[in-house]
């Protein structure tokens, strides 16, 4: 990957060790891979959602 997704940009490699990631330093895209699940199966409604926030 040369050249930015997002942007166009020239794209920049760092690494540490074996694991490395690339960046924009135009746009600040990162290729940082990450999981994106639920925690919860069930949906939450709003005013539960309040109720945990007010109860903490």
């Amino acid at each position: 990957m040369d050249e930015c997704p997002r942007c166009g940009g020239a794209i920049e490699e760092f690494a540490l060790g074996e694991v490395s990631t690339v960046t924009c330093p135009q746009c600040g895209f990162a290729d940082v891979p990450v999981e994106h699940q639920p925690r919860r199966e069930e949906i939450e409604s709003w005013r539960d959602a309040f109720n945990r926030f007010y109860e903490r």
